[in-house]
């Protein structure tokens, strides 16, 4: 399994592609809830994921800060390949990225609040009430560096 992070503008059109499909996949297919995942944040991000021959198996960007949150966020965190411990590893990826290539010190998620206990496992805390996202519920969370 290999670990790549690019920014946007390094993206191949293959790796592009994968990236978009696989999220296709998970958020809008796999969950039922159309969306408009292409947005204008991809630009402005860190895309971190972990790939095979058989195509990516986790995915997160890293937002960078002021674009979505005041912080440094990571969002569109997935895993193509479930019960390998994938989503830990990539949310780990995707912190090392904001801090070493970001120089953050705090990370903001939108998390859907079903995973709120897998976050809080990777330090995450709960900084809002539940909201509704595309119709699914929501609650902030934040990641402090100094808090490890």
């Amino acid at each position: 399994m290999e670990l790549t992070i690019k920014r946007f503008d390094e993206l191949d059109a293959h790796e592009l592609y994968d990236m978009l499909r696989v999220r296709m996949s998970v958020f809008v297919v796999e969950q039922h809830c159309p969306y408009q995942d292409i947005d204008d944040v991809d630009p402005h991000c860190w895309h971190v994921f972990m790939h095979d021959d058989a195509g990516i198996a986790a995915y997160c960007r890293v937002v960078d800060a002021g674009v979505t949150f005041p912080e440094t966020a990571i969002g569109r965190v997935l895993t193509t390949r479930r019960g390998q411990g994938l989503g830990a590893l990539i949310v780990k990826a995707g912190l090392q990225v904001a801090q070493e290539r970001a120089g953050a010190r705090s990370v903001r998620i939108e998390a859907q609040s079903y995973a709120k206990g897998f976050y809080e496992k990777l330090g995450f805390t709960q900084v809002s009430d539940e909201f509704l996202e595309d119709g699914i519920p929501h609650i902030e969370m934040l990641w402090r560096a100094d808090a490890d």
